[in-house]
């Protein structure tokens, strides 16, 4: 495989073939060059994106994990029998690596909807439930159950991408137009090649895709909404915006759980958490 782009010591984009692949693994990019065959040796993953997929914006998200989480990742999802795909991996492994950290710092999440994951999405639960557990065994800091919600979130995500995105993909327009109203809101540029907005532009493309399934996240009374604005009230009025101009171009209301989950996105971008 010949080397494409370096991202840094441990993730490159490379040629394989007729396709363009990610490669990760410790040391692959350290002191490589663009043309450079990739050694054997030094690698621990390799990624075909899906058809359509964005390889330079999935390998800056990778680029900004530990290959750590990465790695054990992609070992629980072959051990639980699920398609280790690039994009499932990066969200659940930015997860993982934030779900530690939170707990490390005492601050536990008890995410909303568990009856309505477990009533709706039986089988993703219960593979999320073991997903943690194969997880746990693989890291010092023990995360509580309550993340099998978050984790069996995103591989509902997952089942959706894998659909057709194509009318997704096209509401790139929406996209840079939120993206330059979040910049407008703190006076800031945004940088679509920094880590979280690619974060945030993965997340908007999954609500999109909720939205058009009617599936999104609702919640009566919750308790982690009301936590999110006490929290980051400046990100939360910013996704208040952000949620009207969703629905005027949409045609259809964003329900209050997304506008949280928007906040947080916000509050990421903001410089918040």
């Amino acid at each position: 495989m010949q080397i494409l782009r370096v991202f840094n010591n441990n993730v490159v984009l490379a040629r394989r073939g007729e396709d363009e692949v990610i490669v990760t693994g410790r040391g692959v990019g350290f002191q490589a060059h663009h043309g450079d065959e990739i050694d054997p040796g030094r690698i621990a993953q390799v990624f075909t994106p899906s058809l359509g997929r964005d390889p330079d914006h999935l390998a800056i998200m990778l680029a900004a994990l530990s290959p750590d989480y990465i790695d054990k990742v992609v070992v629980a999802l072959n051990t639980i029998q699920v398609d280790a795909e690039l994009t499932l991996v990066v969200a659940l492994a930015d997860h993982f690596q934030a779900a530690v950290q939170r707990t490390r710092d005492g601050h536990i999440v008890e995410y909303p909807l568990r009856a309505e994951v477990e009533q709706l999405y039986p089988e993703d639960y219960q593979r999320s439930v073991r997903l943690l557990e194969v997880i746990n065994t693989e890291i010092d800091t023990q995360l509580p159950e309550s993340e099998a919600i978050a984790v069996a979130l995103h591989l509902v995500n997952a089942g959706f991408a894998s659909g057709d995105l194509s009318q997704t993909y096209r509401m790139t327009g929406l996209i840079q137009q939120l993206i330059a109203i979040i910049g407008e809101f703190f006076g800031k540029e945004l940088d679509t090649n920094e880590v979280t907005v690619a974060r945030f532009i993965t997340h908007l493309r999954y609500l999109f895709v909720r939205m058009q399934q009617n599936n999104q996240l609702f919640a009566e009374h919750s308790a982690i909404g009301r936590a999110i604005v006490e929290a980051y009230p400046r990100a939360s009025e910013c996704a208040k915006v952000l949620a009207n101009i969703i629905e005027m171009r949409m045609d259809e209301p964003v329900t209050e759980d997304e506008v949280s989950y928007l906040a947080l996105h916000v509050a990421r971008l903001e410089g918040k958490q």
